[in-house]
């Protein structure tokens, strides 16, 4: 079946972290249509394991005004051209003060693709090694803690950890090994 067609598009709104379009459509039945979507950069999302135990940040989210724990994720607006290991590496140490000695790539995700373009890449960090943590503004209060295994699937399970990306992730990893 053929995709819509996009007639025109514009976009409705841009700042630093997203641009959200609105593409006007037609069906291969001559019907129209409108459609928004959002564009943003590619992230990476870390699972950040040592011996049996994972790390876990816990942070502000304001669209649901409330924390939650999940791993550590992020984009970089500012460099959308990073390669994806420097980008997991960054968001890291960022985020968590770690170090990893090796990273292995997982996967690749899309957040939300009935709404948005932005895909996520998954990376397995070992060999961990503490550091200072590097906080943008944005993430004041954000914390890092390291969990159990079968805490962290508790956690999932009495949704402390409700971030899709998060449990997709922690899928995967758990199917690959």
């Amino acid at each position: 079946m053929e995709p819509p067609r996009v007639t025109s598009s514009r976009i409705v709104y841009e700042n630093r972290w997203i641009r959200l379009h609105e593409d006007r459509t037609e069906s291969g039945d001559g019907h129209a249509g409108l459609y928004a979507w959002v564009q943003k950069p590619p992230a990476a999302l870390i699972l950040p394991v040592d011996g049996g135990d994972l790390w876990l940040v816990e942070q502000f989210r304001h669209p649901l005004k409330a924390r939650f724990w999940e791993f550590p994720q992020g984009a970089w607006e500012d460099a959308p051209g990073a390669r994806p290991e420097e980008l997991a590496r960054g968001e890291l140490a960022e985020e968590t003060g770690l170090r990893a000695e090796r990273m292995e790539g997982l996967g690749r995700l899309f957040f939300a693709p009935g709404l948005s373009d932005q895909y996520v890449d998954i990376w397995l960090a070992t060999g961990l090694e503490p550091g200072p943590q590097r906080l943008e503004h944005t993430e004041h209060g954000l914390r890092s803690e390291r969990f159990a295994l079968a805490e962290v699937e508790q956690m999932m399970c009495d949704g402390a950890i409700a971030d899709a990306a998060s449990v997709a992730a922690f899928g995967l990893w758990r199917l690959r090994s």
